[in-house]
């Protein structure tokens, strides 16, 4: 049976402070009326049933998920005691879901992307399942077509087609996030897609991998999906790393028993990941300046400026190309090319102020 992991993990430092502790970037309606959340559950709703679908996420923000996805079964919802990378986000729902379903398929995909159009997106969904399920020693990815050079994404290279399915190749290599000059190189070569960070491949598949790779990860979701009960004593014991350095790199590069394939994703690909991506996804004045809440912005340019306080008003004079976030407990400012320092700023104000701040 198929499956969906919504990965709704991540403190989203780099939005703060609109993204909270308490709060983070995915539960917060920054795109429109629904959050990143609903927004993730509801493209997947031509592609698995609710009771298909599941959401890893921080323990503290479960109820708050379940409240934003009544529709999905709240046995779906797997709570992480603690962050332990994205390894542990992928391992310990397919170990769950494995414990259920030995041959489940699932796919793996994020709660802070923005993916126009969603057709495209369920389409692309549904391929890579069919590659799956159709190639149990495959890991599929998915490889979003650049529109333009970006310094903020991973990069795979291409290698061959795979006979039998349109826009499905094989992974030659992994690309860390590259400097100006070198995204030109890979866009203009049309060799390269951006990494996505969404998967698709059988339980058994993935988890196997991981057992030959990181067994100690292995080891100890397996136990927690025999035994959830012992979530708060063995979670912390997890190996803290990325499922791109644990599994995907390794298997590109022929260690473990499988190999990666890649669909093609022809879409609009946005990851809100800091203000200028949140500030593409906003609409504009003629003077390019994203606004929201009670704002007043008086010979300004290209700004980004947001109240989501209900007791104030910012209003600016002169301002060009910065970064304004006004809570009602926080006053944040920075120019738009420092925007990605914000979450240098979180660890500077926890340390002076505590971590009410944080």
């Amino acid at each position: 049976m198929r499956y969906v992991v919504i990965l709704a993990g991540g403190s989203g430092k780099r939005l703060w402070p609109l993204s909270r502790k308490g709060m983070p970037k995915q539960l917060l309606k920054l795109v429109g009326d629904r959050s990143l959340l609903r927004i993730a559950f509801d493209r997947l709703e031509s592609v698995v049933p609710p009771n298909q679908i599941f959401v890893c996420t921080g323990a503290d923000f479960a109820d708050v998920v379940a409240a934003e996805l009544p529709e999905m079964p709240v046995e779906n919802i797997l709570g992480e005691p603690m962050g332990r990378d994205s390894l542990n986000a992928v391992a310990w729902p397919a170990a769950v879901i494995a414990e259920r379903d030995p041959d489940a398929v699932i796919a793996m995909v994020a709660a802070d992307h923005i993916i126009r159009p969603e057709r495209e997106f369920a389409a692309a969904v549904n391929k890579a399942f069919e590659v799956a399920e159709g190639d149990g020693d495959a890991l599929v990815t998915f490889g979003v077509v650049p529109t333009a050079p970006h310094t903020g994404y991973g990069y795979l290279q291409r290698g061959a087609d795979v006979d039998g399915y349109d826009g499905v190749c094989e992974v030659a290599q992994f690309r860390e996030k590259p400097d100006w000059q070198t995204a030109e190189k890979y866009v203009s070569s049309g060799d390269y897609w951006w990494n996505s960070g969404m998967f698709v491949w059988q339980a058994k598949t993935v988890l196997a991998q991981i057992e030959a790779l990181v067994p100690d990860c292995h080891k100890i979701v397996t136990e927690l999906a025999a035994h959830p009960e012992r979530l708060h004593e063995l979670f912390g014991q997890l190996p803290k790393i990325s499922v791109d350095y644990a599994i995907m790199e390794p298997v590109s590069q022929g260690r473990g028993s499988a190999h990666v394939l890649a669909v093609r994703l022809p879409i609009t690909w946005h990851d809100i990941g800091g203000f200028n991506a949140l500030a593409h996804q906003m609409q504009h004045d003629d003077s390019g300046n994203a606004v929201r809440g009670s704002v007043a912005i008086l010979d300004g340019l290209n700004n980004l400026v947001i109240n989501s306080s209900n007791q104030t008003l910012v209003a600016t004079v002169g301002l060009r190309d910065m970064v304004v976030i006004q809570t009602d407990d926080i006053t944040m400012v920075c120019p738009r090319t420092d925007s990605e320092r914000v979450k240098d700023l979180v660890a500077l104000s926890v340390d002076d102020f505590g971590e009410e701040f944080a």
